[in-house]
């Protein structure tokens, strides 16, 4: 067996060992290395990449994490400390090799290209796909060998092979390019999908499957290796695989009799209850908090200070120009080098921040509507600054603020959906999970939409009651 050997400067195992847990990162939509299964009733994350985590975990005696995200966000992920390692099909190219450092090869498969049955008798190599658009995962080596060996073709990247599939059944796309193993476990699971070897030339670092870990990580790659190579003398990525297999002949299949008895999105619910409830939670703490912020930037903007009046601006400037998906991504990622915030807590730090941007120009406007002589009739009777807001502008100005205030809460609901790119379980995230349980795509989105509806829909009706007991006074 490999000796353990460190550097004095790498204490990457020293860590894991002495807060007794080893987060992973992973993309959990990739059979049969990782994928969502319902086990006993319960959602689990299942397949061979967990199963080899799962051992890594039991060598160093710590408890194994889950974090559940898209593959393009895994390598910022491993690189702010958010995971330990990433284990997610991912193949130790040159170019990540410059970035992170990688275990041994576990596992070596091949690059398959999945179609539509209809279209056997048309594609049948990589040659066949010229000028025509082809789907690949966002930062993977699908990705790469696309667009090298592939480039006449139009390319279409998203982060989620489910997502690659749904656009493939509705024509949005005519192939996808995936890992062999992961395109025959698709394809033996819906018989809408067909695939075949894709034929790809691949160098030397791109025919297999390793770990990934942070750049001079020696000692924990040391150990991982171990690991493996355990694995490798027991026979064990053989079991691995059987067992993904078997959780993948349990899923819900394509045969009328499955599609009615397991495979109604009523045996759901509970991923769609689950999403609700965050979808929920993060939208009233984040109008909660925004509102808060909201007011005291609205009335930093109203002050004859230059200076404060100069910060509150800038700040709202640039929170509304620039994209939410950024903004989300950079609480989570690069606040992570100073406070190693959860997902859920950066979504609804991030969604807050963005929110109290347009809710100060809300009130601000909303102050600014009243009349000067409303204000300045309250100061000659003596009243004070203060109390001529509380009393006098504010109470008329709400009138006009609630109509646009309403609009942003409704608004914080659906855009709140952009923290499933950092592994929010919100509701998006859980469509997400069904479509790659249930291998349906459009059932999962249409339950989504209804639910987004009745949640946007009740919210107005309660903001139209009380606008009316307003302008009733």
């Amino acid at each position: 067996m490999p000796t353990l050997q460190a550097s004095a400067a790498d204490n990457s195992l020293e860590k894991i060992k002495s807060k007794g847990t080893l987060v992973i990162g992973t993309s959990a939509d990739f059979p049969p290395y990782e994928f969502h299964a319902t086990i006993d009733g319960q959602d689990e994350i299942v397949g061979m990449d967990i199963s080899i985590a799962k051992k890594i975990a039991e060598d160093l005696n710590v408890k194994l994490e889950i974090q559940d995200m898209g593959f393009d966000s895994l390598l910022p992920a491993l690189e702010v400390n958010k995971v330990d390692m990433i284990l997610a099909g991912m193949s130790p190219s040159k170019e990540r090799k410059q970035s992170v450092d990688f275990s041994d090869v576990y596992y070596t498969g091949g690059q398959n290209i999945v179609i539509r049955p209809s279209d056997k008798e048309v594609y049948d190599s990589k040659d066949s796909l010229v000028k025509k658009k082809v789907g690949v995962q966002t930062g993977s080596l699908q990705e790469t060998l696309a667009k090298e060996q592939m480039p006449e073709s139009s390319i279409l990247s998203l982060s989620k092979i489910t997502d690659l599939i749904l656009a493939l059944k509705t024509n949005k796309i005519e192939a996808i390019i995936m890992e062999k193993p992961s395109a025959m476990a698709y394809v033996s699971n819906d018989t809408g999908l067909a695939t075949f070897d894709g034929g790809f030339e691949l160098a030397e670092g791109e025919q297999g499957i390793a770990i990934a870990v942070k750049k001079g990580s020696e000692s924990l790659i040391a150990s991982i290796n171990e690991s493996l190579s355990n694995i490798k003398e027991q026979n064990l990525t053989k079991t691995y695989l059987e067992e993904a297999g078997e959780h993948l002949k349990n899923s819900p299949g394509e045969t009328e009799e499955k599609e009615t008895k397991s495979n109604g999105m009523i045996n759901y619910w509970s991923y769609f209850a689950r999403g609700t409830g965050y979808t929920i939670l993060i939208s009233v703490l984040s109008v909660l908090f925004g509102s808060i912020l909201g007011v005291l930037l609205s009335l930093m903007r109203l002050m004859d200070n230059k200076i404060i009046r100069g910060l509150a601006t800038a700040y709202v400037e640039f929170v509304r120009g620039t994209p939410m998906m950024i903004q989300v991504m950079f609480i989570y990622f690069a606040v992570g080098y100073v406070v190693n915030l959860p997902a859920l807590a950066s979504g609804i730090i991030a969604v807050s921040l963005n929110s109290a941007a347009y809710i100060c120009e809300i009130i601000r406007s909303g102050l600014n509507s009243v009349s000067k002589g409303q204000t300045e009739a309250a100061r000659s009777l003596g009243m004070s600054k203060k109390l001529t807001m509380r009393y006098i502008v504010f109470p008329q100005a709400l009138k006009n603020i609630w109509p646009a205030l309403g609009n942003e809460f409704i608004t914080v609901i659906k855009e709140s959906s952009i923290v499933s790119i950092i592994g929010v379980s919100d509701l998006i995230f859980q469509t997400k999970i069904v479509t790659s349980v249930s291998y349906r795509g459009i059932a999962p989105l249409a339950v989504t939409m209804v639910i987004y509806f009745i949640l946007t829909y009740s919210l107005t009706k309660l903001l139209n009651y009380y606008e009316g007991k307003m302008n009733h006074d």
